[in-house]
């Protein structure tokens, strides 16, 4: 028994290491899934008229431009997670002035989480691009556990993944493709579908990948 649970972790990915290594080797404007305007969310979160002291929780948010997008049009309570912590370095050093604002930086894993844990109260959760990463039955169960755990009644979930006809493969590694019902099965019936669209985004290089992006909001 020993040497099979040994043996797991040998083979167990590293995606700290991963992520880290992607984001100290290039500039974030070479990265595939960098966005120099992130239109598709914010036109999202203004759709969920939300306070600008509102807590704005961005799940696996690398180097986005959202957050300096987001102190730009006054919002001031926002917590930043992502594993890779090369990635909120890149981040934070990117990012204006924000004296005024409350900006906290987590770096833990989405699907092992401790300092996440802490979470609660969140008022939207954004996730661009993190969720199809998790290819395995647990981690999304880990995931989905967490944003329920998390996510206060009314609250607004924003889920934009690579769709059911997008790529399948991301940075070198395996993704688990989905539509809109397939976020609405994992997510429950305690959350109803706001708005879903399909978006090809356009990547620095010039290659496309099909995403579909959806609000849902949780009931009371």
């Amino acid at each position: 028994m020993d040497e099979k649970i040994n043996e797991n972790e040998k083979i167990a990915y590293d995606f700290e290491k991963h992520w880290d290594n992607a984001y100290e080797k290039s500039p974030i404007t070479n990265l595939g899934w960098y966005e120099e305007n992130p239109l598709p969310s914010l036109q999202l979160i203004e759709d969920c008229n939300l306070p600008k002291e509102a807590l704005i929780f961005n799940a696996g948010a690398g180097a986005t431009t959202l957050i300096g997008e987001l102190l730009a049009k006054g919002y001031v309570n926002i917590v930043v997670n992502d594993i890779s912590s090369a990635a909120l370095k890149e981040l934070e050093n990117h990012l204006p002035p924000y004296k005024n604002a409350h900006i906290q930086f987590l770096v833990d894993d989405l699907t092992n989480p401790s300092e996440l844990l802490k979470l609660k109260n969140i008022d939207l959760w954004h996730d661009r691009a993190v969720l199809h990463f998790f290819t395995e039955q647990n981690q999304q169960k880990a995931y989905f556990d967490l944003l329920k755990k998390a996510v206060k009644p009314k609250g607004y979930v924003i889920l934009a993944e690579f769709n059911l006809e997008g790529a399948k493969k991301c940075s070198g590694l395996d993704v688990f493709n989905y539509n809109e019902e397939m976020l609405q099965e994992r997510l429950g019936t305690d959350f109803e579908l706001l708005k879903s669209f399909d978006y090809t985004y356009i990547q620095p290089s010039g290659n496309t990948r099909a995403y579909v992006y959806t609000l849902f909001q949780r009931k009371s």
